[in-house]
């Protein structure tokens, strides 16, 4: 126990330096979870020797417990609302893959046995038993890469729903297509007849793990329904689906003993279907989602750190070329079931030709099922998890990048505009003529502000404003924005409606990427969708009363801020001078009256002192006199 102990602090000690170290990779556009697996390859027997062989096995119910985790992952992305009008395309991406690509799939990796390590000398048989397992974990892909990806460009449309819907119903799939192969196989590695009774057993098993699947489901509901905090929620949820795990192995080895053979319940698939039915028929859906997401880096971590320790190099340095063939493999039979299943639901050629890209991504259910062969077969499972592990990370090195491509290509990724660099101009643009909106525009223009208000009313006439610079729009297309000059707008406001105030904000974040993106919000349920797009948002029901609050907590900060102190404002200013960058705040000469309050950069909050260093494109927020706040402006501007 005391061995046991100094593992698994060494190895909490590893996956904290892995959640940081594998930052690094995205740098190169590369998911986290490519860097939890080099992190773990590095830590492994071969490398560095943090872990040894004996220290990965006995960590072995870490991947148990993640699996179960993962399992409930992608169990909650079956929202069936979210199916409907889509089953046609659905149903034949699906088919194309589990059909066709797995069919090719066997067949070519039959004939190629004699060529890999862990299938050469094996009789027909042997041979015929492993294709069909490594062809069902060539289908699998992985939810959560695919959503990474769909959450970081921010895509929508039918091309993305019809991936990550495919790539969830896929998997749940699988999952049930491999307890079929892995049984299968059992009788035919082992020489033996398959008799009528494995396939009552097959279906008796999987007819079992559903039924379990929808009770564990009720389990997970009632704990979910306790007011309680949501730390020991998540521990209760993650032992229940570990306990899956354990009951499965117990039934297994005891059914074995006692009965005389395997009775299979496949953990993987009731862990599905309780997340399936607490996210489609319980109350507790929104609490369990929020669960998931927020502890599932920290699952992650785990599981692909202590993957990547498993990796044994020793046979990957023999065997990197058969790897890169499977992969290739992988790649084209994927392809040719993806295609033929678009083609097939009427789909366009763009479709088509794009329809496998997102599907090359592998990742917990992939490696799980790797897991579970190399577990079940000792004598060449070392050789079978080290090479199906390298065309894994073969699949997670090139599927984002292949699946955002396509993604870009279908015209459906909606990420943020790069801010363009400040002219020197404080230019702001208002969507909505009414006395809100003039009364900002004097006061912004009072501070020097250029302020443009752009307003679709027709019986407006521009010239009734003579203190104002009024543009009459006919709509908010791309087009209306170029001729408002947006890109140069250093603040724009929207004031209109939220569904008009959505389009706005969706033009700007994509196309201009504005500083400063402003929305006066009319319903709170609006708040998150706008949030995403990078907007600050007043809400005029609680303004006042959090204005309120401030004035009664530090009435002088307030003042200022607001601008009410007499020969004092606030003002943020962005780092342009490459003669002040690298120096420090206490180093500037900066004029006695101004107060530095923050330095943001790259959109975070630095907390500043004396001691701060200045870069390009940091923007400080400063309060002075105007005509300081002028002086400091010449500095950094």
């Amino acid at each position: 126990m005391g061995s046991f102990l100094i593992i698994l602090v060494a190895y909490l000690i590893i996956v904290s330096a892995s959640g940081t170290l594998a930052r690094f990779f995205l740098k190169f556009k590369l998911p986290l979870i490519t860097g939890f697996l080099i992190v773990g390859i590095i830590s492994g027997p071969y490398i560095t020797g943090l872990l040894d062989k004996d220290a990965v096995n006995s960590l072995s119910f870490i991947k148990d417990i993640s699996l179960a985790f993962i399992a409930f992952a992608a169990g909650a992305e079956l929202h069936l609302k979210e199916f409907h009008g889509r089953f046609k395309t659905i149903s034949w991406i699906t088919f194309g893959q589990l059909v066709i690509a797995f069919i090719i799939s066997t067949f070519i990796l039959y004939y190629l046995a004699e060529y890999i390590p862990f299938m050469n000398g094996m009789e027909m048989s042997g041979e015929l038993a492993v294709s069909m397992l490594v062809a069902t974990i060539f289908i699998a892909s992985s939810p959560a890469s695919a959503i990474a990806v769909i959450n970081e460009l921010r895509a929508k449309g039918k091309y993305t729903q019809m991936a990550i819907v495919v790539t969830v119903v896929k998997d749940v799939l699988v999952i049930i297509l491999f307890t079929i192969c892995f049984a299968v196989a059992a009788t035919l590695i082992n020489g033996d007849n398959f008799k009528i009774n494995t396939f009552f057993e097959l279906i008796i098993g999987l007819t079992v793990s559903v039924s379990l699947g929808f009770l564990i489901g009720k389990l997970l509901n009632f704990i979910l329904s306790f007011f309680i905090n949501a730390k020991f929620k998540i521990v209760f949820v993650i032992l229940i689906g570990w306990f899956v795990f354990a009951i499965s192995h117990f039934i297994s080895e005891y059914s074995e003993i006692h009965w005389g053979f395997k009775f299979y319940l496949e953990p993987l698939l009731i862990n599905i279907v309780a997340s399936f039915y607490v996210v489609n028929y319980t109350k507790s859906r929104t609490e369990f989602l929020m669960l998931l997401e927020k502890n599932g880096m920290n699952i992650y971590v785990l599981f692909f750190t202590l993957a990547g320790a498993s990796v044994a190099l020793d046979v990957l340095q023999n065997y990197w070329l058969i790897a890169l063939v499977l992969f290739i493999v992988r790649l084209f039979t994927i392809g040719l079931g993806s295609s033929i299943g678009a083609l097939s639901a009427g789909e366009s050629g763009l479709f088509i030709k794009t329809a496998w890209m997102p599907y090359v991504t592998q990742a917990g259910v992939a490696l799980g099922l790797v897991t579970i062969v190399a577990g079940a077969y000792p004598l060449w499972g070392a050789e079978f998890e080290t090479i199906l592990i390298a065309v894994i990370v073969l699949n997670e090195l090139f599927g984002p990048t292949i699946f955002k491509w396509s993604i870009n290509k279908m015209g459906e990724s909606h990420v943020k505009a790069e801010i363009p660099e400040f002219d020197g101009i404080r230019d702001a643009l208002i969507f909505g003529l009414e006395s809100q909106s003039l009364a900002l525009a004097k006061t912004l223009q009072k501070h020097g502000w250029l302020v443009t208000i752009a307003t679709l009313r027709d019986e407006i006439n521009p010239n009734d404003y003579p203190d104002y610079h009024i543009e009459k729009i006919r709509n908010y297309s791309l087009e209306t924005f170029e001729k408002l000059k947006a890109s140069r707008m250093e603040a724009i406001i929207a004031m209109q409606t939220d569904v008009e105030n959505r389009g706005i904000c969706e033009i700007v974040y994509e196309h201009f990427g504005t500083r400063a993106l402003i929305v006066r919000l009319n319903e709170q349920s609006n708040v998150e969708e706008f949030r995403n797009m990078g907007a600050l948002i007043v809400e005029p029901s609680t303004s006042i009363v959090n204005l309120l609050f401030h004035f009664a907590q530090s009435p002088v900060a307030t003042s200022i801020l607001l601008g009410l102190e007499e020969h004092k404002e606030t003002i943020d200013i962005e780092v342009v001078n490459p003669d002040i960058k690298g120096l420090a705040l206490r180093d500037l000469r900066l004029p006695g009256d101004i107060l530095i309050l923050s330095v943001k950069r790259g959109g975070n909050t630095v907390i500043s002192h004396g001691y701060t260093r200045l870069r390009i494109g940091d923007v400080v927020t400063v309060v002075g006199s105007q005509e300081s706040i002028e002086k400091v402006k010449l500095k950094f501007e």
